[in-house]
């Protein structure tokens, strides 16, 4: 489900690929995040690039395989992979640099919140659709791509953000104009950072990550997920996800109309 190849300079380039959407199932979860965290034990590696073959870069949690399994263990599996892989990002012993295309879909957001660097293409949607599937969880690492206003908004209309609006407030680094250009401007960026000091650069990561206090990621994601377990154990969320699994409401995945956004005034 994803592949990854150490390039000469020391970029490791790890490429998701889960037709048809790169739905991030528990498994693919809790594997990257694995991927990350032996970083710490290769030198070999100075930079990480993260990013995704295919329509778009991730259509979110995998919601079929999260209600198919029994009692709670699809949504404590599906939360346990989306804060184990945000903390495998954000603490990774290298930069991560992640390339985002076309659309960024819940766990994806959280993904690209966590990276160090992040490109995208124009066009690209960043969506937290929570509130559609009766989830609470993701704020944290929002607040990472957006200001504290525009998150709540995010969020509580689960309205897609354009990839210019985050360039414009400071997230996205590099701005290309093709899907396509995405994976060469985030190797790009990578190996500009990769010929650095590798000791210099790995301690500077930690200095970042203590002077924006990245380790109250944990606690602050597991409150938050406390009230998705309410509404798991009240059947509500698994009402949103069923309307999801029968098409009761749309999808914003690659073939689905674009959510709205304040670029186009809210109109879908």
């Amino acid at each position: 489900m994803f592949s990854q190849k150490l390039h000469a300079d020391g970029v490791l380039e790890v490429v998701i690929d889960r037709p048809p959407v790169n739905a991030f199932n528990i498994g693919i979860a809790h594997d990257l995040a694995l991927c990350l965290e032996g970083v710490a034990g290769r030198d070999d590696v100075r930079v990480v690039v993260l990013r995704s073959d295919g329509r778009g870069f991730c259509g979110g949690g995998d919601v079929k395989e999260v209600e198919s399994l029994s009692g709670f263990e699809g949504i404590l599996g599906q939360s346990s992979g989306s804060l184990r892989l945000s903390l495998a990002i954000l603490m990774c012993a290298t930069p991560v640099v992640c390339g985002v295309h076309n659309y960024c879909v819940g766990i994806g957001v959280l993904a690209a919140g966590a990276s160090d660097v992040l490109v995208a293409s124009r066009g690209t949607r960043f969506v937290l659709a929570e509130v559609d599937n009766g989830a609470t969880a993701g704020a944290v690492q929002a607040l990472k791509l957006m200001p504290e206003k525009r998150v709540r908004a995010a969020m509580m209309t689960a309205e897609s953000v354009l990839a210019e609006e985050l360039q414009a407030l400071g997230s996205i680094y590099s701005l290309v104009e093709a899907h396509t250009d995405v994976a060469d401007e985030a190797r790009a960026i990578a190996s500009r950072i990769a010929q650095k000091n590798p000791a210099t650069m790995r301690r500077l990561k930690r200095s970042l990550n203590n002077t924006t206090k990245a380790h109250e990621l944990e606690a602050a994601y597991r409150a938050e997920m406390s009230y998705t377990y309410e509404l798991n154990i009240m059947g509500v969320a698994s009402e949103g996800r069923t309307a999801f699994i029968k098409g009761d409401r749309a999808s914003y995945g690659a073939d689905a109309p674009h959510p709205p956004s304040r670029k186009d005034g809210g109109k879908q």
